[in-house]
């Protein structure tokens, strides 16, 4: 088993940093890297394909269950979360977690869990905070903390999430991480012991490899809350790690309050769509039967649905402006709104 690993996670901005980054990296490279780039269930799976290209070591998607070799990159493939296992990978369709599968926190909590202060974390750019409470349980279980500086990342949140939760090790430039990665990997001394993996840790990594969340014991994680998860509507846990706040439901789902914001404002968007459908449906089966009734010489119960179908028009259109008035928020939304 290789004795140190790399992590990376990267969103908006993450393929192009991935091919500034990987070519960088010489062919004597040893630690094998494990890269999670947020992209979509629908995505053609060609990720590594584009990173290969231009990197010197081999990028591949690997399969569920494939041994580990030093000097290989591995990419997760769409719609599965990539965990680490001593020695192999594994490849879930776990709940997903900040509204992604992958997700970089399933990855990083893995890595943390088997390889401790072996595993180097690095976070690039990107938006929201995907990644954070990853990076915050590698540093607690010894690992080291890479993250690129915020003013060289195309989308900074993440990075910006990172330094405000985590201790980071090392704040960096795109191009200066490369030599770090190599100086770390080279360095056999060991700074920190490995420390024991908490409880909470073990559980969420259970959840991510398909365990059955109340059975892995997802309400030892934290208090019911007043909030409902957005993938499922179930009751969300509150957690609390440090001075950060995040959530998960029973069935496995997690968010940060950033990404629990982002959801819940996209579902009021998505419901108020469904009331003006359903709103329209009515207006035009109440003209239909209108309709109907005049053709029977039944003009007076006629008006009346012709009337009742004029007053939900008139509904509907509110519902429609408020939809085109409704705000998909985030903090960093809210942020750029107030500095305008």
């Amino acid at each position: 088993m290789p004795q140190r690993i790399v992590v990376i996670g990267a969103s908006s901005g993450g393929l192009d940093a991935l091919r500034a980054l990987l070519p960088a990296l010489r062919e004597d490279f040893t630690a094998p890297l494990f890269i999670v780039l947020h992209t979509s269930p629908s995505s053609p799976g060609i990720l590594a394909d584009i990173l290969g290209r231009s990197s010197h070591l081999p990028v591949v998607a690997p399969k569920d269950g494939e041994r580990i070799h030093e000097g290989r990159v591995y990419v997760a493939p769409p719609d599965r979360h990539m965990l680490i296992e001593p020695g192999i990978i594994r490849l879930t369709r776990g709940p997903k977690e900040n509204r992604f599968r992958p997700a970089i926190d399933p990855l990083f909590r893995s890595a943390a869990q088997v390889y401790g202060p072996g595993v180097i974390g690095v976070i690039l750019t990107g938006g929201l905070d995907d990644g954070t409470a990853g990076l915050w349980a590698i540093q607690q279980l010894g690992g080291s903390t890479i993250v690129q500086d915020p003013d060289d990342a195309l989308v900074p949140s993440m990075p910006r999430s990172a330094l405000q939760h985590v201790d980071v090790d090392h704040v960096l430039r795109l191009n200066e991480i490369a030599d770090q990665l190599t100086q770390l990997v080279s360095d056999s001394e060991r700074r920190k012991r490995p420390a024991e993996v908490p409880e909470e840790m073990k559980i969420e990594i259970k959840i991510a490899k398909e365990d059955f969340a109340m059975e892995a014991g997802v309400f030892k994680l934290g208090e019911p809350s007043v909030f409902a998860c957005p993938e499922c509507h179930g009751v969300l846990l509150k957690m609390t790690e440090g001075k950060r706040t995040r959530f998960r439901c029973h069935t496995g789902h997690a968010f940060s309050v950033d990404s629990l914001l982002v959801g819940i404002t996209e579902g009021i968007g998505e419901t108020l769509w469904s009331a003006i459908r359903a709103m329209e449906e009515g207006v035009l089966l109440m003209r239909h039967m209108a309709d109907h009734l005049g053709e029977a010489e039944e003009e007076e119960t006629a008006k009346l649905f012709r009337e009742k179908a004029d007053e939900a028009q008139r509904r509907a259109e509110l519902v429609r402006q408020a939809v085109m008035e409704h705000e998909e928020l985030s903090r960093d939304r809210v942020t750029e709104e107030a500095s305008a």
